[in-house]
């Protein structure tokens, strides 16, 4: 079987945890005999994490004439139409940025050859949206020379790609859902985000949703019926990095980790402000906020507005062996996420070793056990349940323990063997 899979992000090039999501489940898929899978990515670095797999840059694909013809016309007519709708009230000095900002989108385009290419920074930039729309004209080139047999787009980012894919081959489009827009914006949603995940869900022939949590989503809020999403939860994969034991290091104090983008959904504030309570009784304790995101430099000044910047440590984003590392130096992990699809970073700490608190609302508290469970609003539960961790070893030793156990079940090859049968059950009911 022959699967065209659409992604945004590929390690080590990721922001978070659909990269890391997709690795897994692409290593898995690829180790059945019975898949040949094609893995396409903006823009290809050179540095992936291949281990023998199709990896395709949108950057790299060869088009025709006719289409970068017709990809540039489509993006005059939009830079003719920003020119006319300008408004009154714009400044000379904005309409020239603006102008300025215009043409470099239009000038990576190239269509003075035969044929040509169309450039991806592979970014999340300001031209986010045009790249997205880039990806599904080249998407279409794709799928119309392969002959695949499924379409499978990963997050919103890559609807439309998947889209284009699956009306030029006429093949199923399977859609994954690893996070919505409410999961990120709350009920401040970006409503041409909104647009993109309702169509691309409404045209697929099945949805995976990688919780229970996040299904419910997309069947209220985006109108899609039961029977066509399925929930397939996330794994941890094992074979990245060492698991180093953290009982004999040196840190003369207990580490509390938080670990994740700094946003609205991560739940930051709620971190912090658990970490003030605790501070305030047990001063032998350091807090680390592992990340970044539009909410870092709020973080920062309220840590600062509490008094507690001498005990509270920003790291900036980690990836790779840095995340190993923290691990090995973290007593405890906490995850007080609003609204959380999913969270493989809960799996990675249980790996390590480390006891962790995650909040209620995410998706991997359906499958966790042998972890503490607060409501993200809580914060005397989640200051209790941090130093209960912290004080009492016998139930660190428990977490650890049966945490590590548990987390060793949930493999990525399992994941795949889900997904496989989706695409099974969806060929043939196309071919029947």
């Amino acid at each position: 079987m022959k699967v065209l899979m659409f992604g945004w992000e590929f390690p080590p090039h990721i922001s978070g945890g659909l990269g890391t999501a997709c690795h897994g489940l692409t290593k898995e898929l690829i180790s059945f005999s019975d898949i040949d899978l094609t893995f396409v990515v903006p823009k290809v670095f050179g540095d992936e994490c291949k281990r023998g797999m199709k990896l395709v840059g949108a950057s790299d694909v060869e088009l025709s004439s006719e289409i970068i013809t017709t990809q540039m016309e489509l993006e005059k007519r939009k830079f003719y139409e920003f020119n006319q709708i300008v408004s009154a009230y714009t400044t000379p000095e904005q309409y020239e940025k603006m102008l300025s900002e215009q043409k470099e989108k239009l000038s990576t385009l190239h269509g003075n050859a035969p044929t040509g290419k169309i450039e991806f920074s592979g970014q999340y930039g300001s031209s986010l949206f045009e790249e997205i729309y880039r990806y599904g004209v080249v998407a279409t080139e794709i799928a119309r020379k392969g002959n695949y047999d499924i379409i499978h787009a990963h997050d919103w980012l890559t609807y439309p790609a998947g889209i284009a894919a699956k009306m030029v081959s006429g093949k199923p489009l399977v859609v994954h859902v690893h996070a919505t827009e409410f999961d990120r914006s709350g009920e401040n949603i970006n409503q041409s985000v909104y647009e993109i995940e309702r169509r691309g869900m409404n045209l697929a022939d099945k949805v995976i949703t990688v919780s229970n949590l996040t299904r419910n989503i997309v069947i209220t809020r985006y109108g899609i019926p039961k029977k066509k999403v399925i929930t397939v939860h996330n794994a941890v994969d094992f074979s990245n990095e060492p698991v180093i034991s953290n009982s004999n290091r040196v840190i003369p104090y207990k580490v509390v980790t938080f670990l994740g983008r700094v946003t609205f959904q991560k739940g930051p504030d709620y971190f912090v402000e658990a970490a003030n309570m605790i501070l305030k009784k047990n001063s032998n304790v350091r807090f680390v906020m592992a990340g970044n995101g539009d909410m870092l430099n709020r973080m920062i000044r309220y840590v600062a507005k509490l008094g507690i910047s001498n005990k509270f440590y920003f790291t900036g984003f980690l990836k790779g062996s840095d995340v190993n590392k923290m691990f090995q130096m973290s007593d405890v992990y906490v995850m007080p996420s609003v609204s959380e699809p999913f969270g493989i970073s809960p799996l990675e700490a249980m790996q390590s070793n480390v006891p962790v608190i995650i909040s209620k609302n995410s998706g991997v508290s359906e499958v966790l056990k042998h972890a503490l469970k607060v409501d993200f609003w809580d914060i005397d539960a989640m200051a209790d349940a941090i130093n209960g961790v912290l004080n009492y070893p016998a139930l660190a030793k428990h977490l650890k323990s049966n945490g590590r156990h548990e987390v060793e079940n949930l493999k990525w090859i399992d994941v795949a063997t889900k997904v496989k049968d989706i695409y099974y059950l969806l060929a043939y009911s196309k071919a029947s």
